[in-house]
């Protein structure tokens, strides 16, 4: 795939160099090109940077790893996502996020072209997302969106990131569930000194 990843910070450019690794083109877009966070990924002749709007115009789809506070001017910064896929990884932690929206990924929808939108890879931190092993195990991934095309994008994206699986969480109604859980990670991680190195993974029987 074609890949747009818009954020550059600890997240965007870990699954930026999962996703060149398992055969994918990634186009970081960038307000300037000469000079942003994760100029070193260029060193993988399978990510570029590119302006914005010209990153995404040459991708299907658009991975937004920004600070949530800025999900609405990062998405009516995009340009036509008419067809796209965007999964979206912010999160509204602790009212900190856009304006008027209890989630990023609605303000998403408001303020785009599609409706493939799926919120995904935004549950763990970025070090499960750079590896994902524990001992025998991998850690799964979780997704939620109307879209059925950009779920099963954001599964197959998630299994190309090594994780072990990538769960359908519902509708878009479960936005903030899933941002919730991102909390819930964030909660036990720092707040309760866990530590960085704990994740989930769904078990049956």
């Amino acid at each position: 795939m074609n890949i747009a990843i818009i954020g550059t910070g600890n997240v965007g450019s870990t699954l930026a160099t999962k996703w060149a690794a398992a055969g994918h083109q990634i186009k970081l877009g960038v307000r300037d090109i000469n000079q942003f966070k994760g100029r070193h990924l260029l060193d993988n002749p399978a990510i570029q940077a590119l302006p914005i709007q010209e990153a995404v115009a040459l991708s299907e789809v658009i991975l937004l790893a920004t600070p949530a506070p800025f999900a609405v001017e990062v998405a009516q910064s995009l340009g036509n996502t008419s067809g796209k896929v965007i999964l979206d990884s912010m999160n509204t932690v602790m009212g900190r996020g856009p304006a008027g929206y209890t989630n990023t990924a609605d303000a998403v929808l408001d303020n785009t072209q599609t409706k493939a939108v799926a919120k995904c890879f935004n549950v763990t931190g970025f070090n499960n997302m750079l590896n994902p092993n524990y001992g025998t195990q991998k850690l799964d991934m979780f997704t939620c969106g109307d879209s059925k095309e950009a779920k099963e994008v954001a599964r197959l994206l998630s299994l190309d990131a090594s994780f072990a699986e990538c769960y359908d969480c519902g509708g878009n109604d479960r936005f903030q569930l899933l941002e919730q859980f991102a909390f819930f990670w964030i909660n036990l991680a720092m707040m309760q000194g866990q530590g960085r190195e704990i994740g989930f993974k769904l078990l049956k029987r």
